[in-house]
């Protein structure tokens, strides 16, 4: 989230706002059962509502330590680490970005911390305009199987509670079975100096990351490789031609001012949160 939103956009709590000691009360949106879905729970592990401490960086993802067998559910059942980012291959920011660098790589492992409508989660790393991340999955994949594949989490907000006008700093994603060859889903947001919300860009967004809410959080109840009601962008393979994906790239499509001079945020560009596999080479 850009410092900028904070000047333009109100009753919203972006990042930004919570570094300057913002609070938003629990969304109170109604979801679906997660038994809807998949049938798992969110995985059990310690609430990581804190805050951002004093000097500004992002509070610890509050997970719960695992060991191999993965993450333990609610139901009994596991699910596996390697359903999530297990490495980071390469973190590219740009200006006034940074957000949650110091935490890397667990900031974007595990599972998602969603915030809902009303505020976004700072269990993230931010990218700045035009910066670009590539995590890896290893030694897990994710393939082509019904519906959509994996789901990545961002942070965005409905603004003023507004599901038409959400707070999105929209990211293009793209998958690779190798790390060379890449095959991109289609983000062209509209260019717009003037978007109240300061990211530069409006939608509609399309197959872009970064505008879809996200509900999973852990100890919720929803479960984060629920495609229906997880929240995120649930993506599907066979889409883009694709039947299997080790690696998952974003680069941010937003265009955010960053001051010239002075102190300026480290929180401009698509945040990511969280990746999550839902059709598993090893489930």
């Amino acid at each position: 989230m850009s410092l900028l939103a904070t000047q333009r956009i109100a009753l919203a709590c972006s990042v930004a706002a919570v570094l300057a000691g913002c609070s938003s009360s629990p969304s109170g949106v109604a979801v679906a059962d997660a038994s809807a879905g998949t049938g798992d729970a969110a995985p059990v592990a310690a609430d990581s509502g804190a805050q951002a401490d004093d000097a500004g960086s992002p509070p610890d993802d509050g997970q719960a330590p695992i060991d191999d067998a993965g993450y333990p559910l609610g139901d009994g059942a596991f699910l596996r680490a390697d359903r999530f980012v297990t490495s980071v291959v390469s973190f590219t920011p740009t200006a006034c970005a940074g957000y949650g660098q110091s935490l890397m790589p667990g900031i974007v492992e595990g599972p998602p911390v969603g915030g809902g409508t009303d505020h976004g989660s700072t269990d993230v790393v931010s990218l700045g305009s035009g910066g670009s991340i590539v995590v890896s999955f290893a030694p897990n994949a994710i393939v082509d199987g019904p519906g959509p594949d994996f789901i990545v989490f961002e942070n965005p907000f409905w603004i003023g509670g507004n599901p038409n006008d959400p707070y999105a700093e929209p990211g293009e994603v793209s998958v690779s079975d190798d790390g060379v060859t890449w095959t991109t889903f289609s983000c062209t947001p509209t260019i717009d100096s003037q978007a109240s919300d300061g990211t530069g860009v409006t939608g509609p967004y399309g197959n872009c990351g970064g505008w879809q809410v996200v509900y999973s959080a852990p100890g919720n109840g929803i479960s984060p490789v629920d495609p229906t009601n997880a929240g995120g962008l649930a993506l599907d393979l066979a889409s883009v031609g694709v039947t299997r994906a080790t690696y998952v790239r974003i680069v941010d499509q937003t265009h955010e001012a960053c001051p010239e001079g002075g102190v300026g945020p480290n929180t401009n560009g698509f945040d990511l949160d969280a990746i999550a596999i839902v059709n598993a080479e090893q489930p």
